[in-house]
This record gives structure tokens, sequence and C-alpha cells, in this order.
């Protein structure tokens, strides 16, 4: 068969402007990027009030005609631009938000001019590859099971709810209860047990998953919010999921995985780890033993947009046995058969979705295991600084630095116990007056600021000037 000869289609006056418009319009985009980047870092990371009341101007009616998209892009950049946060300029260290990697940043570029659906191979065989070979990678790099598979979702609470809903159906399959077929109504009902730290997240997904949050049973923690295995249940069945923390997201503590694994897999019972940051510490030959014996699990949820620095969103789901992640995630339909190795849709809970696996593979194909190693264990190393110069100022320190989080509370002279009222003043100063970010948080009952370091842009200069901009917000506040 001879080749359809595409010129007359593709040379017409029209396809040519439509093209040149095209490229005319990402370039220029491109170039109000680079402008963003080059003064982001001079800027307060967070806009002031005048950017954010500036941005009424899009809160208008749609309006019937078409505007020139050059006027469009303008109009973005002008009034948005000043109201972002500056969340990738080395200074933000709130939510456990991570930077963007300088590879997976131009790759995200690129990626979005393919606009590839990589739901099924057929509909983007570049976006398939590369999502099998970066999922494959993060498998490898974690030291998870060769066995298991990984499948990128929009974040780590739809991480942490695949890995639920595989456990669901897993342990009810193992009881002789079809969910596909059945539904839950009359149901077994599955035993959930969780360490009194698990995150939020952990909650909305248990509750997603029909397991009822009223419902979960929690184990103490002890003072570094890992959970304590002396404290789980005796009773534990198969019909038992426990879910573990890599990383409590005010310490950075990980619970005590090989204590607490072995024992639930003894009465058949499923383990999911919420491991949304602290999972990669086990990418890092120092710090891989704070997270000793987590492959142990059944199943796994992380977050690459965190400390991986990729940009959002970009949430792997990990299980130990594919057959278990189909189970939950399979359907079948006569439009979209397939045979392939790897179909993405039939992986997770999406069946259209953004190729999230490209800006992975960049990150992990330009730094290598060195590289990613070097990230976790230099933004630990800031957040010990960081720890080191607050508390040296007389700042109360709650826990130990274990990874990257750093949890203060600030008091009413240098030395004194951290008071509340004067955290959240001292916390509300320092986003105000802009030199940095970070946010309140509440642990074991008391006001605290926790300060996440997990972009790669953070330097120690940043650590320092940060500090110092802390330290003079708690002197004003006293004041």
């Amino acid at each position: 068969m001879s080749p359809v000869d595409l010129t007359p289609a593709l040379t017409s006056p029209r396809a040519l402007a439509a093209t040149r418009e095209r490229i005319a319009l990402v370039t220029e985009a491109a170039r109000r990027a680079g402008s963003y980047l080059a003064g982001a870092a001079h800027r307060p990371v967070a806009p002031g009030p005048e950017a954010v009341a500036a941005l009424d101007v899009f809160r208008r009616p749609l309006q019937d005609g078409r505007i020139d998209p050059r006027e469009v892009l303008a109009e973005l950049d002008a009034f948005g631009s000043p109201a972002t946060v500056a969340q990738a300029q080395g200074r933000f260290f709130g939510f456990v938000n991570g930077g963007v990697d300088n590879a997976a940043a131009a790759a995200a570029v690129l990626a979005g001019q393919w606009d590839q659906n990589p739901s099924l191979p057929v509909g983007s065989p570049v976006a398939s590859v590369l999502d099998e070979v970066a999922a494959g990678w993060v498998v490898d790099l974690l030291g998870l099971p060769r066995t298991a598979t990984a499948t990128f979702t929009p974040g780590a609470t739809l991480a942490n709810l695949t890995g639920i809903l595989v456990a669901r159906d897993a342990l009810l399959a193992r009881a002789g209860w079809d969910v596909h077929e059945r539904g839950l109504f009359g149901a077994p009902p599955v035993r959930v047990i969780a360490g009194e730290e698990a995150h939020v997240s952990i909650l909305k997904a248990a509750r997603l998953a029909g397991l009822g949050v009223g419902r979960i049973e929690t184990v103490p923690t002890d003072e570094r919010g890992a959970a304590r295995a002396d404290a789980l249940p005796t009773d534990i069945d198969a019909l038992t999921l426990v879910i573990l923390q890599a990383g409590n997201v005010n310490t950075g503590a990980s619970d005590p995985f090989g204590a607490i694994i072995p024992r639930v897999h003894d009465a058949g019972g499923w383990v999911h780890v919420d491991g949304a940051f602290g999972l990669w510490a086990a990418a890092s030959p120092e710090l891989r033993h704070q997270v000793a014996g987590v492959e142990l699990a059944d199943s796994w949820g992380t977050d690459a947009h965190k400390w991986l620095n990729v940009p959002y969103d970009s949430g792997v789901a990990i299980v130990r046995e594919r057959a278990d992640l189909e189970r939950a995630t399979a359907m079948q339909a006569a439009y979209v058969a397939s045979e392939d190795a790897r179909p993405l849709m039939q992986l997770g809970l999406q069946m259209s979705q953004r190729a999230r696996g490209i800006e992975t593979w960049a990150m992990l194909a330009a730094n290598g295991r060195d590289g990613v190693a070097d990230l976790i264990e230099r933004t630990c190393g800031h957040a010990r600084t960081f720890a080191g110069i607050l508390a040296g100022a007389g700042v109360e320190l709650f826990a130990p630095v274990a990874l990257n989080q750093v949890l203060v509370a600030f008091g009413r002279e240098p030395g004194a116990p951290g008071d509340a009222a004067i955290t959240d003043a001292v916390i509300g100063a320092a986003q105000r007056e802009g030199t940095m970010w970070a946010g309140a948080s509440t642990w074991k009952g008391r006001r605290a600021m926790r300060i996440s370091v997990s972009d790669q842009a953070t330097t120690r200069d940043d650590v320092e000037v940060s500090a110092a901009a802390l330290l003079g917000a708690w002197e004003r506040v006293r004041g």
C-alpha cells in the first residue's frame, strides 16, 4: 500500500498559519516562564495582599466572542505570576512540598506539547514505555520486591486509596467474597488498624473505600510519633488491614516495620504503608535503616512530587502482586480491549490520564541513584542545621530530627517552653515578612511550627537566612 500524500493538508495556508501561531504562542509562554523563574527568587515567598486582590480581574462573566490567545497569555502572566507562591526557590518549607528538578521541569514542558494519553499503549507508545521504565526504576530504587507493580496516580491520597482498595478486595477474596460481583453489602467486615499519628489522607482513603473512619482502631505511638509494636492488638486475623507509616508528617519518624509486618502476615492480614515522603529514605544508603523492613509490606503509597521534586501531580501506588492490583482496578470493554503487557487503565483508578511517568523518568534518568541519594541526604542535613540554629537560640525542639522535618514551638522567652499564642504569632509574622514560609501544626495537643526541607533548590544559605528571619519574627512578637 502506498502512503497517503499529506502534502496538500500540511501545506495549505490555513494549516501553516495554525502551526505558526501555535509555535509562536508556545515560544512566548516559554519566554514568560523564563522571566518568572529569573525573578521568583528575589521576591517574597508568599504573594502580598495587593497581588492576591488583583486576582479579581479573573472573576468576570465568560464573554461571547474570542480573545487573541496572546492577550490571554499576557493577562495570565501579568496577574497570575505575581500571585503565585514561590515553592521551588529554596525557602518554602510548608506541607512537605518538594520543588522542581530541572530535568523533570523541562520534560514537563515537552510532554505538555506531546499531550499524550497512555491509558493504553496504542494511545502513546512513548508515554507507555517511559511509564513502564520509570515505575520499574522507582520499585528498584526503593528496594521493594521485584514482583511489585508501580502505577502513577494523581497524588499520594489516590496512591493510598489504591493500596487500600487493593487490600480490601484481596482480603475479602481470600474469605470467599467477590467485591466485583457482590459489592460490599453483606460482606464480612474488614478490620482496619493504624497508628494514632496516621495522616488525614489515610482517613479520607478509608472513608472512600467504604471502610469507615469511625471503625479504624488506633495504635498508640511513642515520643517520636511511631506506632508502638508492643501496643499492636494480639488478635489480628485474616481479615485485618494494618496501615503503617514511613515518615511521620511532623517528625519524620517511621513505624517499626520489621517488628510489626511479620506478625500481621502470620495472622494472614495485609499491610499497607503510607510513605508519601518518608519512603524515599530507602533510596539513601545513610538513611534507609530508618525504614528497615518496609519492603515486607503488601502495598505502598508515595509521592514523586514531594521529596523526589517531580512536578505535580505524580503519586505512585505500588502493590506486591500484580494480580491483586488488577482485581481491584481492571475493567473490560470491547472498545478498550488490550493484550498489551502494561495497559495503565487496568492498573489504576483512571482511564484517560496524563502521562505522569514522563517527568519521573526524566528526574531519575538525569540524577541516577547517587543523585537521588544526595537529594535525600542533603535536605536532611539542612533540616538538622535548621534545628540546630533554632534550638541554639532557645526555641523548643519537640523531637530529634529524623529525616527532613523540624518541629518547633516558640516561648515567651528563649529557653521557655513553647507557647501556642506566641508560636502562632511568630508563624504569622514570618509568613508576612516573606523571607521564608512554614506553617502550623499540632503535636500531641501542642501548637507547633513544622518546617519541611523538601526542595532540591534549598541551600545552607537559604536555611541560615530563613532561620534568621524566624528568630527576627520571634523577637518582634516578644517585643
